[in-house]
């Protein structure tokens, strides 16, 4: 059996102690280094908008407005369709239906949206008695001022990158022949005050809804066609026509029918007057 001597151990650790009593003001320094630079704000790539300090993300309540149209009160009820075109495709079902059965709506189009879709546009500058073509933004970037993401899309995250997100869709719009926007609907739907303020300052009026048609064309159809049947005078139903592989689109082609059976008045946005909630019309 080995004995270790109490005075053994110390001269087994000695020469450790010795070393890191050598290395203690580089670690200081070292330390002292990290905490600095864990203050500091965290700065943007280059390039990068400039953004607000992040602090105040949890101070800013998002909202989702609401948007209705004048009703029609006695006799048929007034309901205005309104598709969102992101990105990707044309669904053929709804645009086939939209123009067959000669309904009018309202398209918000991006600018990528434009940049794939020749074809499409082309229909709806065909038919301008039956399309109001209006400005959703020019990457499909939610249109908030703060740092934040909505449904997993990281947002605009400032003013200045919410005027380009604007500015850039209508820009877009111009050059493929469309006439100056007048509405304007960001990616997801959702907006900081502030934003609105801003979106309202260049011109435009904001496009909420009353009547979520498909969740983001996620639904299947059934539940689509619900959804639809819920519609009431007045309401704006908000749905997509960029997903043409998506089950919701063939919901949506038949509630579109099924409310046109019922004798149903589709107006646009720019036929009638509406009211915001918000702050996004008036």
């Amino acid at each position: 059996m080995i004995i270790i001597r109490p005075l053994d151990f110390v001269c087994l650790i000695h020469p450790v102690a010795a070393s890191m009593k050598r290395l203690l003001p580089t670690l200081m320094v070292l330390l002292a280094a990290r905490a600095v630079l864990a203050a500091q704000p965290e700065q943007p790539p280059a390039g990068w908008p400039q953004l607000p300090a992040k602090a105040l993300a949890s101070n800013t309540k998002l909202v989702e407005p609401h948007l209705h149209v004048n009703r029609a009160g006695k006799g048929a009820p007034r309901i205005a369709l309104t598709f969102d075109a992101c990105m990707g495709k044309t669904d053929p079902r709804i645009l086939s239906t939209l123009v067959d059965q000669r309904i009018p709506a309202t398209i918000f189009v991006t600018a990528r949206w434009l940049r794939t879709n020749p074809d499409a546009l082309a229909v709806f500058l065909a038919n301008p008695d039956l399309f109001e073509l209006e400005n959703h933004g020019q990457n499909h970037i939610p249109a908030i001022d703060i740092p934040t993401k909505v449904y997993g899309i990281p947002a605009a995250g400032s003013p200045q990158a919410v005027a380009q997100e604007v500015k850039g869709g209508a820009d877009a719009m111009i050059a493929a022949g469309i006439p100056q926007p007048r509405w304007f609907r960001g990616a997801t739907a959702k907006y900081s005050p502030s934003a609105i303020a801003q979106i309202r300052g260049m011109g435009y009026r904001v496009a909420g809804y009353s009547v979520n048609g498909d969740s983001g064309s996620l639904l299947p159809a059934k539940m689509v066609e619900k959804q639809y049947a819920s519609a009431k005078d007045g309401d704006v139903i908000i749905s997509h026509i960029n997903q043409p592989t998506h089950a919701a689109g063939e919901g949506v082609a038949a509630s579109i029918l099924a409310l046109k059976a019922k004798g149903v008045e589709f107006v646009r946005l720019q036929d009638i007057p509406e009211k915001g909630d918000d702050g996004t019309t008036n």
